[in-house]
């Protein structure tokens, strides 16, 4: 069986699909870049006419054709000139367009993907996507729009020229091409495979320089220089070595292709040389041929190293479709309806999940959270209960039972109106980079400065912000990381205010915070905590005690349950670790979320 063409068997489908989604709503200004590409091309081609005319009728002493000739260079050359000012505007025009719409549906699908697909890759080789990739994808874009058709189309206007000067001659020169059309695809193959490669490792470069930065301090403090130097070195020479097979597969083409060159005019001097001494062609036709010969030379050396940039641009879009492809597996059912909230009961029923397939993070976890009560979650560091708390939101799917709502599965209803039902505060404050006022309206979009304001003054942040040089509108910066941890927390619980969800989920809000911090952060949770049906996973005993409902877990499963005193009167694990905590006055060792 005969193999299938790289290009066919892969390249080609990405080509079909670019043309498909992205480049087909600008067909107007591709077409208007097709009719300067023939303008520059009929431009290129006219060339060898002009010399082989000239040459004629310098031995003819034509007077007339040798002062005209100057004036036909002057205005073809122009021609040419600006055609390729109007393809270069225009090309740039169209592939940064179509360059931005990609990255925003990328983008776009990241944003809408599932937990699980985005933890799969680090933040930093995510970001990658969009910097290198982005970059072998416009480069093969802004080529394929300008050297490809423009080359093309030069090489047949030339060879056109060609075969109007001597159709024999052409057809000596062509001879020798289709040798060398099987090494540069065998090249161009060998370059695919480089560069997927070499893009990965690149992520994974982005991703270790980021996460040893962002680690700086810890690696100091155990002496980890020295790890983190060798493990970067290791791999900036593993990339420097896949450039560098790359550079190497690109290096042949120049003297593959020169070597192609040469041996065409050499067969087109031995002819023509003939032809020259027994007086059937003219020195015309022979300065004309070699000029076409050689001005198509520079094109189809073009066209060599373009296949090069191709299957490195193919490498780039076979990762980005794969990205675009991949539906999120958490999305609403075809028959969804909108949650229809009576009072906020949450009922887990017989509730499993597992990440991966792996151990079960919860395993067959049955108990009811009563609407308009607190349930706290408490139990060792990877006990399931963050875990849990992820699963009513739909973060993740459960593998096994159910989470209802109001007895409604929450698999069954819309996630827009799930997730309006349900607001967040964890100890991982997530602000973005931007106003107070915008982070607080992250909670109900389109909510008046009034409303923003008295969740602010709720959550115990207004004073503060007022404090800042221009109030409600001081930017945040990167993280927050212009406002201290308790201040950061404020504005969360300010959002979750502004939210008023009938569901609220506490995932350790104050476990970071120093004294006074604590004291304002948790006086405002007290207060957003009334009337909503509420998860906490606390670490200090004061909120523990005052829920309605105590659930202790150990690995992924409810052990004990009930209030503080039931608990207590009981001796098992809950009083054993309250006694622990009290009689060492630290933090205990079930405080860290899961």
């Amino acid at each position: 069986m005969a193999r299938k063409s790289p290009l066919r068997g892969n390249t080609l489908p990405l080509v079909k699909r670019l043309w498909r989604d992205w480049m087909r709503p600008h067909s107007r200004t591709l077409v208007a870049v097709l009719v300067f590409v023939g303008l520059v091309s009929g431009a290129t081609g006219l060339y060898p006419v002009l010399i082989k005319a000239a040459f004629d009728a310098f031995d003819t002493k034509d007077v007339t054709a040798i002062y005209l000739a100057p004036l036909f260079v002057i205005a073809v050359t122009s021609v040419k000139g600006f055609s390729l000012l109007a393809l270069t505007i225009l090309t740039n025009r169209v592939v940064t367009r179509i360059e931005a719409d990609m990255q925003t549906r990328l983008y776009g699908h990241m944003i809408e993907a599932d937990l699980a697909q985005i933890g799969r890759e680090s933040p930093a080789a995510l970001t990658q996507r969009f910097t290198t990739d982005f970059m072998f994808i416009k480069e093969a874009l802004t080529r394929l729009s300008t050297v490809f058709l423009r080359e093309i189309s030069t090489v047949i206007a030339l060879v056109a020229a060609m075969i109007w000067i001597d159709p024999m001659m052409t057809l000596v020169a062509s001879i020798t091409m289709p040798f060398f059309i099987y090494p540069v695809e065998k090249i161009g193959r060998k370059l695919r495979r480089v560069a997927t490669s070499t893009q990965e490792q690149t992520g994974q470069m982005a991703g270790l320089i980021t996460e040893s930065l962002a680690g700086t301090r810890f690696a100091k403090t155990y002496r980890l220089e020295g790890y983190l130097k060798n493990k970067a070195a290791n791999t900036f020479d593993e990339i420097r070595r896949l450039r560098m097979k790359g550079a190497n597969a690109r290096g042949r083409l120049d003297p593959l292709l020169e070597v192609g060159g040469g041996a065409a005019v050499a067969a087109v001097l031995v002819l023509i040389g003939q032809r020259i001494l027994s007086n059937s062609s003219t020195v015309g036709d022979f300065t004309g041929f070699v000029s076409a010969l050689l001005l198509a030379a520079q094109p189809i050396r073009a066209l060599g190293n373009l296949n090069a940039i191709v299957q490195e641009a193919a490498a780039a879009l076979q990762r980005t479709f794969a990205v675009m492809d991949e539906e999120p597996l958490i999305r609403d059912k075809a028959d969804a309806k909108p949650l229809v909230l009576t009072g906020g009961e949450i009922r887990f029923s017989d509730l499993s999940f597992s990440y991966n397939g792996e151990r079960a993070a919860v395993d067959r976890v049955d108990f009811v959270a009563e609407a308009g009560s607190t349930t706290a979650l408490v139990g060792r560091s990877g006990s399931g209960k963050s875990t849990l708390l992820s699963l009513v939101p739909r973060l993740y799917d459960v593998t096994g039972g159910a989470i209802l709502i109001d007895g409604q599965d929450i698999r069954d209803v819309t996630l827009a109106s799930l997730r309006q039902s349900i607001a967040v505060v964890s100890q991982d404050v997530v602000l973005f980079d931007d106003t107070i006022r915008a982070n607080i309206a992250f909670g109900r979009p389109g909510a008046s400065e009034e409303e923003i304001v008295e969740a602010a003054k709720a959550a115990a942040a207004h004073d503060f912000i007022m404090r800042q040089p221009a109030g409600y509108d001081t930017m945040v910066g990167p993280g927050g990381g212009r406002l201290s941890g308790g201040e950061r927390q404020r504005v969360s619980l300010a959002r979750a205010f502004l939210k008023n969800a009938p569901i609220l989920l506490l995932d350790e809000a104050t476990s970071a915070l120093d004294s006074e911090s604590e004291r304002l952060v948790q006086a405002a949770i007290g207060k957003l905590m009334k009337g909503r049906t509420t998860l906490v996973i606390a670490h200090r005993l004061s909120t523990v005690r005052d829920a309605d409902t105590i659930v202790v877990m150990e690995a992924g499963r409810v052990i004990e349950m009930g209030p503080h005193e039931a608990l207590m009167a009981r001796r098992g694990t809950y009083a054993r670790l309250h006694r622990l905590q009290l009689s060492d006055d630290l933090e205990p060792s079930w405080a860290a979320g899961s």
